[in-house]
């Protein structure tokens, strides 16, 4: 089948990669703009143009889908041209309009990563991870005007592991979406998918800003560390100490067979939300119920550190007495 792949980060690059091993032709690749990254802020190709131009596939990177729109326009006259019969997208990052839905003979086909309609929108990774949900999956659908809403095509399940990162979950839906969007497109070809309209209730999961990493310690340590994971790596799980800002990796709840142990510590036991023990081996903060351990933590300026090692620093530097808690340091 003659397609065009849409899209732009690097979850669609595993997409991209078994389409193009797949027996379908992929005539055009259409991407979002070079863009300004890193520190020196040097332009740089999206990682699905990269890979495009890599296999000498053409590639189409307007700034706008808009009809009237000089990009929007060579668009649709270059579509034209081509004759897609179907347009499978994972990422792309731009609004498609009305009148280019009906261009392909099998519409535009999205691979979303939760089973819809769980989870619409631009965060559906983060969203299941930070609502304790223990199993997820990817859908293929046909796009519609809606958010997300359009008939279900295909889909596959995938459980959530207690120790996921937004990053490890994503990288395998990835891998194993990208299968499915290849079983989709051959689906189309044969005529054996038939598309079926979403059931049951619709959950939403807005684009993540980065105040929305922000941890709220007096939630339960169970939910803290879930928030951290869904927000790991990006845009960073971050708490404040004084006015710095601080960005945590993933935590741990400390397990029920060493609640006894640390209730038998005043120091542990009482440890209020956000408040901070640090001893030789670890770091520990008081959060909504028990606390948890901290693992790797960021300070300003700095790069990644175990947070035993970030600890034994502050104790060192402060005037106050971290070292068994007697003295108050806490996050906020």
């Amino acid at each position: 089948m003659r397609i065009v792949f849409a899209g732009t980060p690097e979850p669609a690059v595993v997409a991209l990669e078994k389409l193009i091993d797949s027996p379908h032709e992929v005539a055009a690749v259409i991407t979002r703009p070079d863009a300004r990254r890193g520190r020196g802020r040097t332009v740089h190709p999206s990682p699905v143009k990269a890979l495009a131009e890599k296999h000498g596939i053409e590639v189409l990177t307007p700034t706008t889908l808009k009809p009237g729109t000089e990009d929007g326009d060579a668009l649709r006259a270059r579509l034209a041209d081509i004759a897609p019969e179907a347009i499978p997208v994972v990422a792309y990052g731009n609004l498609i309009t009305e009148d280019l839905l009906s261009l392909p003979t099998h519409g535009w086909v999205n691979l979303h990563f939760s089973l819809l309609p769980a989870w619409r929108g631009a965060a559906p990774v983060q969203a299941a991870i930070a609502a304790g949900d223990s199993r997820t999956g990817a859908t293929t659908f046909r796009i519609d005007q809606g958010l997300d809403t359009g008939d279900i095509l295909a889909t596959i399940d995938e459980d959530i592991q207690d120790t996921d990162t937004a990053d490890d979950l994503l990288t395998r839906l990835a891998y194993a979406g990208g299968e499915l969007l290849v079983r989709t497109m051959d689906g189309l070809e044969d005529g054996s998918i038939a598309p079926q309209p979403q059931v049951g209730e619709a959950s939403y999961a807005h684009k993540i800003s980065t105040d929305d990493a922000r941890i709220d310690w007096t939630a339960p340590a169970e939910a803290v560390d879930r928030h951290i994971r869904a927000h790991t790596p990006g845009p960073g799980a971050w708490t404040l100490l004084g006015q710095s800002r601080l960005k945590l990796g993933p935590v741990e709840p400390v397990p029920p067979t060493e609640l006894e142990d640390l209730t038998e510590h005043s120091a542990l036991s009482a440890l209020q939300p956000g408040e901070v023990h640090v001893s030789k081996k670890e770091v520990m903060v008081g959060t909504g119920s028990s606390p948890v351990r901290l693992g790797k933590i960021q300070p300003p300026g700095k790069k990644m550190m175990n947070a035993a090692d970030w600890g034994r620093g502050l104790a060192h530097q402060s005037s106050q007495s971290v070292e068994g808690g007697e003295d108050e340091v806490k996050f906020s």
